[in-house]
């Protein structure tokens, strides 16, 4: 599964220049660095691009930088999911610097009310306008992620804020248990907040990485080698978690859509090959066992029509041309039996012996009576609808049937049903 990662600038602070006029939002960049990965592990490509000219994947994931979210740990109150927002709001209002219409709330993953949850939070107007200017042109961001987030083992990375200036100190980003923390490391701070975090107990050792460029700074400065992790290796990292900060008011409006799509690509990844390839045998072995099956009732059907053929050709000789047995079988008897002066059981004493057999008693007697095309009608006053339903049941246990219509009754050989 192709994967398409943006990293999104960090947001223009209070005191930046600006082009427009004061106080007015800062413009969002014209390219945006992306990082297009074929199997989500590896990094396929990368450069810079406009929105529109970005490359297409089957997912795509915006990267935040780190000091566009903020961190709060809290306990989820016990209320409906519908309302967590509102009530975030309501119990980070005076943690947070800007109005809490302005902030947008993140739930960590498998967050549940009653326990414990971080909470990310990020300028709202901010984030719907990177958002809508990447949908905008056309690219479709499936999850909304941060460089860095809380809750696992302790880490600290190492980059370069200001690559210009080679001689600035690094900035460390240390997350972990305690939370997400920028700090410069030129100061004291920086060192008193990793003293306090290692001396939390833990069984997992702090992994330190560093940008190519704060590699020799970082181990000086921890006094202990650091693992060098490139910029679109951080970002491959960060994609390969389950948070998602694209939630509440901001959540995709095609979630259906997009989750049949989800599991569409993920029953065509590497991970479900051998899946693809069991249905593919077993649909194999359905069509085959359906053509063997089907041959089979063929030949058996074939012989069922010889057994017939030869039946009518040693019970009458005289036919030479068999074309339908049963119908030619059926033509011979009545020839037979009309020579013989015997009378089949759709000639008239056999339909008037059964109509007889069944006529309700108490009727008048018979106006007209007609024999045709193997079909008696009947014409008796007082004989209604009321009176037909028995009249059919009695008929048809001796295999006869019955209409009315019109004020008269026919009654006629019922057709014989055949097997399917």
């Amino acid at each position: 599964m192709s994967l398409l990662l943006i990293e999104i600038p960090a947001r223009a602070r209070l005191g930046a220049r600006t082009d427009g006029p004061a106080g007015a939002a800062p413009p969002l960049p014209a390219e945006w660095r992306y990082v297009l990965s074929n199997d989500g592990r590896q990094v396929t490509r990368a450069g810079i691009a406009a929105p529109a000219l970005l490359p297409r994947a089957d997912s795509a994931v915006a990267v935040l930088s780190e000091a566009d979210v903020s961190w709060h740990s809290v306990t989820l109150p016990r209320v409906a999911a519908s309302r967590w927002r509102a009530a975030l709001a309501g119990m980070l209002e005076e943690a947070l610097l800007d109005d809490t219409d302005n902030a947008h709330f993140a739930l960590a993953p498998q967050a549940a009310a009653g326990n414990p949850a971080w909470v990310g939070v990020v300028h709202k107007p901010w984030l719907a306008g990177v958002l809508a200017e990447l949908e905008g042109a056309g690219l479709v961001v499936d999850r909304v992620v941060c460089a860095a987030v809380p809750g696992g083992p302790t880490a600290g990375h190492f980059h370069v804020a200001d690559e210009a200036s080679p001689d600035a100190a690094p900035v460390l980003v240390l997350s972990g248990p305690q939370g997400v923390y920028t700090l410069r490391t030129s100061g004291g701070l920086a060192r008193s907040v990793v003293q306090a975090a290692i001396a939390e107990p833990s069984a997992v050792p702090v992994r330190w990485t560093a940008t190519p460029s704060a590699a020799a700074d970082a181990e000086t400065w921890t006094g202990s080698p650091v693992t060098v992790l490139t910029d679109t290796e951080r970002l491959l990292e960060a994609a390969a978690g389950t948070w998602n900060l694209r939630q509440f008011d901001l959540q995709s409006r095609h979630r259906g859509t997009r989750a049949a799509r989800d599991v569409w690509r993920n029953f065509f990844s590497r991970d479900w090959r051998s899946v693809r390839y069991g249905l593919v045998a077993l649909l194999a072995l359905q069509v085959v066992g359906l053509n063997a099956w089907a041959w089979r009732q063929s030949e058996a059907l074939a012989e069922r029509k010889e057994a017939m053929n030869e039946l009518l050709r040693s019970a009458h000789p005289q036919v030479r041309a068999v074309l339908d047995a049963p119908l030619q079988m059926q033509r011979e008897t009545d020839l037979l039996r009309a020579a013989a002066g015997r009378p089949g059981t759709a000639d008239l004493e056999a339909l008037m012996a059964a109509a007889a057999a069944a006529w309700p008693d108490g009727l008048a007697p018979l106006q007209t009576l007609r024999y045709e095309n193997n079909r008696l009608t009947l014409a008796a006053p007082g004989f209604g609808d009321a009176l037909l339903p028995p009249m059919r049941e009695r008929l048809r246990a001796a295999g006869f049937d019955a209409e009315f219509a019109e004020g008269r009754l026919t009654v006629f050989r019922a057709e014989p049903r055949r097997p399917a």
